[in-house]
């Protein structure tokens, strides 16, 4: 990668970051779909569980759980969009399995923005 796209990329994490650390958490309780981060070694990833999955969806400790006894599992990946009234908010892009990995880390993930719930 070139320096100006990894300079891009880190500027968007601070601002990120920034905006969470002082917006995400009275915000991140008033949403309905709790958003986790899936970290690799190779990317970073934000996903929201299935209704299905519900009952562990404020622990990641549950999730690390239940991904490591069932091999893989299903979520829905999360991208931020403009939504009807031209606002930004993290939506569900698409339906994902993740398969249980040593490497694999799952992080709460915390937005200012409005978060749509899966379906």
């Amino acid at each position: 990668m070139s320096p100006s796209i990894n300079r891009r990329a880190m500027t968007r994490m601070l601002a990120a970051a920034a905006a969470t650390a002082v917006a995400g958490p009275v915000i991140a309780a008033e949403q309905p779909q709790k958003l986790f981060s899936i970290v690799t070694v190779k990317d970073e990833i934000v996903v929201g569980l299935t209704r299905d999955d519900g009952a562990m969806a404020g622990d990641v400790g549950e999730i690390g759980k239940a991904l490591r006894s069932r091999g893989s599992m299903s979520f829905w990946r999360y991208a931020v969009r403009k939504g009807r009234d031209g606002e930004l908010e993290q939506a569900p892009l698409a339906r994902i399995s993740v398969l249980a990995n040593d490497s694999l880390r799952i992080e709460p993930y915390a937005t200012p923005l409005r978060v749509i719930a899966a379906e």
